[in-house]
């Protein structure tokens, strides 16, 4: 039996040239890259070079931006929210807008911070959608913090954060933005500079490349104005921001996946939609998809069974080799996140039901049409919940 993956959007692959990379690091380059000698000094070139080919693939080419390399997006995020609310002393108490379906890296995060003292406010997002009138009403001088994800990771909505950005700094030209690029980077064209995001979260592992390493791009800015300080302290590395011997082999690999995707986004994104669209068009009526009011993600369809639980389904479709998720895996240890559904229209038991279908650019139109039959079969033969 031919195993189906459709859980892109917890984990990718790893792609070929990524694998390369880190195979001949592994092999090759065994220095520290903060030693002065010259095993250090070659794994220190390895981290510049997949350090630019991140920034390429942001499209970012200002002088004096920096992007650090973390352990994951989620400390990337931590850095972002945490590493601002603790920058200087007239930071704290300020007012920190957020939306209210962001991943669970930015909600606790925010949820810490507010447990210190800094005021929080959640902009809805109803349908996918969030109301620009809304958010400037929560602009205020007192506001220091602006995170909007680009693309929700649950139903593959696309925000305006360009619009939003630019609007609220207009409101208060100090406030400071960031958002979670997670599942947007190298799925949808983005550039922090353009969005005029002064932070955002990139992750290798969702972009086929590998587990453990991430980053966050900082604008000048907020160098010049240190209006970000470390949350993890050592040795200083990655410029200060970021103590801890470098994940040289993780690095590499992320900086290959970076320009093999960067290379070939056109062209995955046409396939990924014409596959989203398939997928659409050949589920059972009885399912109903949660279609985004506006922009939509080519990679991510968020569908309602009917009074079928998440679970039930997943491990129907598990023993046949074919694999989805019930939400994000960062959600307690996997199970659904039913607060980013009720968010976005869900009734509760509507996002007890709900799974998230989530495609690359490898996946085909064969494996689509068998994942709909089998979840065709499995509407005929599990056990219903009342409804």
């Amino acid at each position: 039996m031919q195993e189906i993956y459709l859980d892109n959007s917890a984990t990718t692959a790893l792609c070929p040239q990524a694998i390369t990379a880190m195979e001949t690091v592994m092999h090759r380059v065994h220095g520290n890259p903060s030693s002065m000698h010259a095993a250090g000094c070659a794994a220190e070139q390895i981290v510049r070079q997949a350090r630019a080919q991140v920034m390429r693939a942001l499209g970012v080419q200002e002088r004096g931006a920096a992007l650090v390399f973390c352990a994951s997006g989620t400390e990337a995020d931590n850095l972002a929210l945490t590493g601002v609310a603790h920058a200087k002393e007239k930071f704290r108490g300020s007012r920190i807008v957020l939306s209210d379906s962001e991943h669970p890296a930015i909600e606790k995060t925010v949820q810490a911070l507010e447990a210190e003292g800094f005021e929080v406010i959640r902009i809805p997002t109803r349908g996918g959608v969030i109301d620009p009138d809304n958010l400037l009403q929560a602009v205020n001088e007192r506001t220091l913090l602006l995170s909007i994800m680009t693309v929700n990771n649950e139903t593959g909505a696309v925000y305006d954060v360009g619009g939003l950005f630019r609007a609220a700094k207009a409101k208060n030209p100090a406030l400071i933005t960031h958002t979670d690029a997670v599942q947007a980077f190298l799925k949808i064209p983005f550039n922090p500079q353009r969005m005029c995001a002064d932070l955002a979260t990139v992750s290798a592992h969702k972009i086929h490349g590998p587990k453990g390493i991430g980053g966050l791009y900082i604008a000048p800015q907020i160098l010049k104005a240190k209006n970000i300080a470390p949350v993890i302290y050592g040795g200083g590395q990655e410029s200060g921001l970021r103590s801890g011997t470098e994940n040289t082999v993780g690095i590499a690999g992320f900086g290959a996946a970076c320009e093999a995707g960067f290379a070939t986004l056109a062209e995955d994104v046409r396939t990924m939609r014409t596959l989203r669209d398939h997928l659409i068009k050949v589920l059972s009526p009885e399912i109903q998809v949660k279609r985004p009011v506006k922009e939509w993600a080519p990679h991510i369809v968020n569908i309602t069974l009917p009074h079928i639980k998440s679970e039930t389904m997943l491990n129907h479709l598990s023993a046949q080799g074919i694999y989805v998720s019930a939400g994000s895996a960062c959600s307690s240890h996997g199970k659904a996140d039913n607060r980013v559904l009720t968010a976005f229209g869900a009734s509760t038991q509507e996002a007890d039901c709900s799974l998230r279908i989530s495609l690359c650019a490898h996946n085909t139109k064969e494996e689509i049409d068998r994942t709909a039959q089998a979840l065709s079969d499995g509407i005929r033969r599990l056990v219903r919940i009342d409804s």
